[in-house]
């Protein structure tokens, strides 16, 4: 099959020389003067020495560049197909991602709410508590001054006792005469010994 190709392409550019070549020779004889003649044939010469050259050229490097567009062309189509492949992973991981933070973002949100319900009950605990305290300080104070009130009225009644007995004793010591002594001696034996 290559060689077939091969020599269809040097038909062809056979056979594009050929025809070029009687163009030149039928203008050269169509030319008056040996010069223009001379310039047809030259041009001949030069367009079938470019041919070969193509043709040449052609037969060196066309399997070189086929083989380097077609590899190219794999390359290409491989890359677009590996970058598609990326693309659905990259999506897939991004959706992923996406939930992930959704949910995390739901959690927070319910750990944050968590957190000031149980801030809102600590602190109505520590206003509870510290109303129990306040008011048994209260009570414990309140009982501590009528304990207070009690000792200084029984301190006071003591005292006023005492003063009240020393008055009494001063005035008995300067009103009581001996005899008022006696008498009442006697009346306090007497009292004792019927009593008995």
């Amino acid at each position: 099959m290559k060689n077939f190709r091969h020599s269809k392409w040097f038909c062809i550019l056979f056979a594009i020389f050929l025809l070029l070549l009687s163009a030149c020779i039928a203008y050269a004889e169509g030319a008056e003067g040996g010069h223009e003649a001379e310039d047809w044939i030259e041009l001949g010469w030069k367009t079938f020495n470019f041919i070969i050259l193509i043709g040449f050229l052609y037969w060196l490097l066309a399997e070189k560049i086929k083989t380097f567009f077609v590899d190219r062309r794999k390359e290409i189509k491989e890359t677009l197909e590996n970058a598609a492949k990326q693309k659905v992973d990259a999506e897939k991981k991004y959706r992923e991602y996406s939930e992930k933070i959704d949910k995390a973002s739901s959690e927070i949100d319910g750990i944050i709410e968590m957190i000031k319900a149980q801030g809102l009950a600590e602190k109505q605990k520590i206003i509870d508590d510290a109303q129990k305290v306040a008011q048994k300080m209260k009570e414990d104070a309140q009982a501590r001054i009528e304990q207070e009130l009690q000792k200084a009225a029984s301190q006071l009644r003591l005292e006023a006792v005492h003063l009240s007995v020393k008055m009494a004793e001063e005035i008995l010591k300067r009103n009581i005469t001996e005899k008022d002594h006696e008498a009442m001696i006697k009346e306090y034996m007497d009292k004792v010994v019927s009593k008995n």
